[in-house]
């Protein structure tokens, strides 16, 4: 058997993703779009270089604002493009 428990404490084989990032969107129900920036050396160049990804957030009492710094944990799909929750706002937007 494998090393879960009933509880909400289990110790997961691969720990779940978390991103911090910036709220760019919030004009859908209980869903926020988060902007994440990736800084990569080319693997050529070496330069850095930023990248960014768009997450669909979980946001169950709809309190994110655009601007706000947020940090989400990987789920389980929520909907067709939502695998995000929100774990904690960071910083509000001013």
């Amino acid at each position: 058997m494998s090393e879960t428990t009933t509880t909400g404490t289990e110790k997961r084989p691969n720990p779940r993703k978390v991103r911090e990032g910036i709220v760019s969107s919030d004009k859908m129900a209980k869903t926020a779009v988060v902007t994440v920036v990736e800084r990569v050396r080319h693997a050529r160049y070496g330069k850095t270089v930023q990248r960014t990804k768009k997450l669909y957030v979980h946001d169950e009492n709809d309190d994110l604002r655009v601007g706000d710094r947020v940090r989400v944990q990987e789920t389980r799909p929520l909907s067709k493009q939502k695998r995000w929750r929100l774990l904690e706002i960071l910083e509000r937007a001013r």
